[in-house]
């Protein structure tokens, strides 16, 4: 039994010996050595620390200071760094109860780069990626890679890290992302940080938040099925415990009577709260840890996953878009997207994954949004085309006039409208300038109908910056389609070489309509 004077020693040896309880200021791992910050707008640098301690940020001739809430969560935002300042890297400290330096700090453009496999496809995987490493020596090109993970609310932090472009940390990096942001850093001769955050295989309404699925009640129906699944899924749990119990028991008396042990149970359900589909899963832990980073805008490359409901996509995707804007707060940031590019066998004129590249072209709508088309550089016997450089070079191409002002021809051919001439439609579009077909030979892929709905194969011809379509078949025609299936036959292109959007002039009904 310990006497009174040992119990009291042993209180104050381990108020000696026990360090002192505290929060030191930290540091999100978005917010590290090497990182770059975006120039020309306000710079939130933010962390945790204990609550009400006060926070300073020091980094070129700038300084911030904060008191941490009751949450312990402090953020300051810097003035904005001009294009011209600062030409070398610099370092930031952040000073509290403790002090931390951040080093090899560059000032540039910043864009955040999400998607399904087409964004998460590798620089080593892609067309001649032997070549492409070789020559990747680019230290003022910045990398930074999400972790892939799935979580049921919006997550503070995510791990990754800042690397500098070179051949060991760019195999494994996001080839479009790569290829687009090279063309940033040497066309506009800036530094360049690239934040990876995609999943292979991932439908959209895992890249957008709770409450933006919940603001509209078409799309809240995918939220109100994963709520089931749980459900269900607790009661999988339940039942696979009762067989999993009986089994032990049943092993254990089989040991002591010395006979053989029957098999276990063979299949423990799978727990849908970790699976990447689930709603809002991947904004939670993959895209709200990002926010309030300062990027000059997105670029995205996914639709594949939603094919299949891709009159929905034409809701699903404008609210992503929205949701991470009103996330950041930065107003209409550029988003920029992919669209998808060729696949599948060639086969019926109507295909899902023609109406998932219909509601693509839809969300340009939306302000400050940008698509390339990618119809004629994919692989029609792999979803993962290898030409990722071109894919990058048409993004950026697009980033010159949404996000930079810049006037050019940043986009192909796109179908404004359509007038009928007799037993001919001619067919106006917009980024018209020098329309042609790569091969020199009258345009393929336009299809035909009049009042019957009925589609067959059409002549056409190219008149300035017009097409006129035809068929002997069809007397009065009232609808066109151009590269309507999965795998069209594309040949329209303009003067930059770059080619039309499929598209199709009537309304009628979407194979996909009913699907949600």
């Amino acid at each position: 039994m310990p006497t009174k004077a040992t119990a009291i020693l042993t209180l104050v040896l381990a108020t000696v010996l026990t360090p002192a309880i505290r929060a030191d200021v930290k540091l999100p791992h978005l917010i590290a050595d090497h990182m770059v910050l975006q120039r020309d707008m306000e710079v939130p640098i933010w962390g945790t620390a204990d609550p009400g301690e006060a926070v300073t940020v020091s980094i070129a001739g700038r300084q911030a200071k904060a008191t941490a809430g009751a949450d312990g969560k402090w953020m300051v935002r810097l003035q904005p760094f001009k294009t011209s300042e600062p030409a070398e890297p610099i370092e930031m400290t952040v000073a509290g109860k403790n002090t931390i330096k951040v080093v090899d700090i560059l000032v540039g453009e910043v864009w955040l780069a999400s998607g399904q496999s087409n964004m998460q496809w590798p620089v080593k995987l892609s067309k001649d990626a032997v070549t492409e490493l070789m020559a990747t020596r680019y230290p003022q090109i910045r990398l930074y890679s999400v972790e892939r993970a799935v979580a049921g609310r919006p997550m503070s932090d995510v791990p990754g890290k800042w690397a500098a472009c070179g051949p060991e940390t760019v195999a494994d990096f996001s080839a479009v992302a790569y290829f687009f942001g090279r063309e940033l850093h040497e066309k506009l001769e800036v530094p360049v940080g690239l934040v990876h955050s995609s999943w292979g295989g991932t439908p959209a309404e895992s890249w957008t938040s709770r409450p933006a699925l919940e603001a509209d009640p078409d799309l809240k129906l995918m939220l109100d099925r994963s709520d089931g699944m749980l459900g269900d899924y607790r009661a999988e749990i339940e039942q696979y415990r009762k067989v999993l119990d009986a089994w032990v028991n049943e092993s254990i008396a089989a040991e002591s009577q010395g006979r053989p042990v029957p098999p276990g149970p063979k299949f423990r359900p799978d727990d849908p709260r970790a699976h990447p589909d689930r709603p809002s899963g991947l904004y939670n832990a993959m895209i709200a840890p990002l926010v309030p980073l300062a990027i000059r805008g997105a670029i995205w490359y996914q639709g594949e996953a939603n094919a299949a409901r891709a009159y929905q996509y034409r809701k699903l995707f404008p609210a992503m878009i929205k949701d991470w804007r009103r996330a950041w707060g930065q107003g209409d940031f550029p988003f920029l997207f992919v669209q998808l590019a060729n696949f599948k066998p060639t086969g019926p004129r109507a295909g899902t994954w023609a109406e998932l590249r219909e509601a693509q072209t839809m969300t340009l709508t939306l302000k400050n949004t940008g698509m390339a088309v990618a119809i004629d550089i994919g692989d029609p016997a792999d979803i993962h085309p290898k030409n990722k450089q071109e894919v990058g070079r048409r993004l950026f191409l697009a980033a010159q006039h949404v996000a930079y002002g810049k006037q050019l021809i940043y986009s192909g051919p796109m179908y404004e409208a359509m007038g009928v001439e007799a037993n001919r439609v001619r067919l106006k579009f917009k980024h018209a300038n020098g329309l042609k077909t790569q091969d020199g030979q009258p345009p393929k892929g336009f299809v035909i109908a009049g009042e019957d709905r009925k589609f067959v194969d059409a002549s056409a011809t190219i008149e300035s910056e017009t097409v006129v379509v035809w068929s002997d078949a069809v007397a009065g025609p009232v609808a066109v389609r151009y590269g309507w299936n999965d795998n069209p036959t594309c040949t329209l292109y303009n003067a930059a070489g770059l080619p039309a959007g499929p598209f199709r002039t009537d309304d009628w009904p979407a194979i996909t309509a009913e699907a949600n």
